[in-house]
């Protein structure tokens, strides 16, 4: 059970800044290079397999989750909304412009706590989306992280 490929839909966005280009590569190697998520079964009807091919776009203020088999059959959608993600999303874009002016200037132990303040905002991030994931897709902790990573990639454009 895993992604084996990734899309970011960013029709209509405006470009990225480089940071944000720069944090949307490294979750999407990340996130290819180990994952875990799975389409939990369902009463009526039986799931694909994977490995998965997903697509990850807003549509209608919602965060769409556009999952296919490996050979492109469709395997699952689901829509979140993007509400329980706004607050957090805005905290750790917040923080991560903190964080890069602080590399800047500022000396490593005043960076080390940006970080650690930078690395809880996102644990919460991820936390929120395993729990609106429930009964939809299976993931672990570091596949949501890499996942939520990705969502403030899109909210930032959305």
């Amino acid at each position: 059970m895993s992604i084996c490929h990734i899309e970011i839909d960013t029709a209509g966005m405006p470009a990225p800044t480089p940071e944000i280009e720069q944090e949307r590569k490294v979750a999407i190697f990340d996130l290819l290079e180990e994952n875990t998520f799975g389409l939990p079964a369902r009463d009526d009807r039986t799931v694909p397999n994977g490995p998965y091919r997903l697509t990850l776009s807003i549509r209608e203020k919602r965060l769409v989750f556009d999952v296919d088999t490996e050979d492109g059959q469709d395997a699952a959608e689901f829509h979140l909304s993007l509400s329980p993600f706004r607050q957090v999303v805005k905290d750790y874009w917040q923080i991560c412009e903190s964080y890069y002016d602080a590399v800047k200037k500022l000396p490593p132990g005043q960076i080390e706590a940006i970080d650690m303040a930078r690395r809880g905002i996102h644990n919460e991030g991820a936390r929120i989306l395993q729990e609106r994931l429930e009964n939809k897709a299976e993931v672990d902790i570091d596949t949501s992280r890499r996942l939520f990573t990705l969502i403030c990639v899109l909210h930032f454009g959305g």
